[in-house]
């Protein structure tokens, strides 16, 4: 299936600071000092985005109805570990299931989501990783993320940063000169076992 180029939202700094004000105004009417920063911390991060407004509601109901399907397969909730991250489209399932069967179960599941582009299937055969597991595969995540935020070639905000297992799956809407420069970042950081591009590359 052929992706379009994604459309990217211009807007001036007067435009952007409107829109931080209008999200700090909505919020202390509601009484709500932590929801204020919330909500300015969503609305900057929605900005800088390079996929649309739209696209970023698609990608949260992909994400949100993927999740809910798979929560009704009860022979998966019990035998499985499932993870679905959406970019653009673009979906990326990791995690663990018991066996090939419910790894099928669990695709044709996803498959039936509206408006997924593509799939990466990168779910694993084997028992559900251990809670000492998780603890690491965030602090991997969170040492990856500062990495690539400390590098001045790349826009840390385009990349989107997901562990298992030890494993770094990289997603984004980036040109591949940026790809490449994550990739080379990210599998030079020690426990990191495998990096996997998920891109969706732009000019």
């Amino acid at each position: 299936m052929v992706l379009k180029k994604p459309v990217h939202l211009k807007l001036g700094q007067s435009k952007i600071a409107r829109i931080a004000a209008l999200l700090m105004l909505m919020s202390a009417l509601n009484g709500c000092a932590v929801a204020t920063v919330v909500a300015i911390t969503a609305g900057a991060t929605m900005i800088a985005d390079r996929r649309t407004f739209s696209k970023q509601i698609d990608d949260q109901s992909i994400e949100i109805t993927a999740h809910n399907d798979i929560n009704k397969q009860k022979t998966l909730t019990k035998n499985s570990n499932i993870q679905v991250i959406s970019m653009n489209g673009t979906v990326l399932v990791v995690g663990q299931v018991a066996n090939t069967y419910l790894q099928g179960i669990a695709i044709k599941t996803i498959q039936a989501v509206p408006d997924i582009v593509t799939i990466h299937d990168q779910l694993r055969i084997g028992e559900n990783v251990s809670a000492l597991t998780k603890s690491n595969d965030i602090w991997l995540t969170s040492r990856v993320k500062s990495a690539l935020l400390a590098n001045s070639e790349i826009n840390a905000i385009d990349f989107k940063v997901i562990t298992e297992n030890s494993e770094v799956f990289l997603m984004g809407l980036v040109t591949k000169e940026e790809g490449d420069i994550a990739v080379e970042i990210t599998r030079n950081i020690n426990g990191v076992s495998r990096v996997y591009k998920a891109f969706e590359y732009i000019k």
